[in-house]
């Protein structure tokens, strides 16, 4: 339920920059927090570059990444940010040719969103909610089950929910699976 979006890029897979240095962050709510915080004593200061990879909205915000090209295609002056380092193997250009890539998956999500009501309209069920390694829920809608599987992890854990329900695979991020297992950051939507 809700509404569902895409943020620049994750469609590709792109990931956040990899800062090395607080000059190098643009974003002044986030600088002027973190100042103030090393002043009142609550962030220590060798800890800023850290703390700001990881919250600071720059992450999220470098130029998009459309091809192998100078600025990875964004744009022929200089961006307001650096081109993340990995642009010429996730840029839109090559994804878009890659059946596999992030932004096919992404497709077919979509595609099964508007193909299946009971992703939109089924009641929500959590599953194996005690279990720290796997995310689990199933949807219910006019007698159909729904069941999703997400390993959080990166090593193989236990999950019988896939030969305890049953049903056609709708998606899956592994070309083959491991009977009572969910492989390393492993997703599985089943239907019944």
């Amino acid at each position: 339920k809700g509404t569902p979006y895409v943020y620049q890029g994750e469609e590709l897979g792109m990931t956040n920059c990899p800062w090395e240095s607080l000059d190098e962050i643009n974003d002044i709510e986030s600088v002027n927090n973190l100042r103030q915080n090393i002043e009142k004593g609550l962030v220590k200061a060798e800890d800023a570059l850290k703390i700001m990879c990881c919250q600071s909205r720059d992450n999220a915000r470098t130029p998009m990444q459309w091809n192998a090209g100078k600025n990875a295609g964004f744009t022929t002056g200089t961006p307001w940010l650096p081109v993340t380092g990995n642009y010429p193997i996730i840029n839109a250009e090559r994804e878009v040719n890659d059946p596999d890539s992030v932004y096919n998956y992404y497709k077919k999500l979509i595609a099964l969103r508007h193909t299946h009501d009971i992703i939109v309209y089924g009641k929500f069920i959590p599953l194996l909610e005690d279990d720290e390694c796997v995310y689990a829920y199933a949807r219910e809608l006019d007698g159909k089950r729904l069941t999703v599987m997400l390993n959080w992890t990166d090593h193989t854990v236990n999950c019988t929910l896939a030969e305890e329900t049953g049903g056609e695979e709708l998606i899956s991020n592994y070309p083959t699976h491991q009977a009572g297992r969910l492989q390393p950051y492993e997703a599985r939507v089943l239907l019944a």
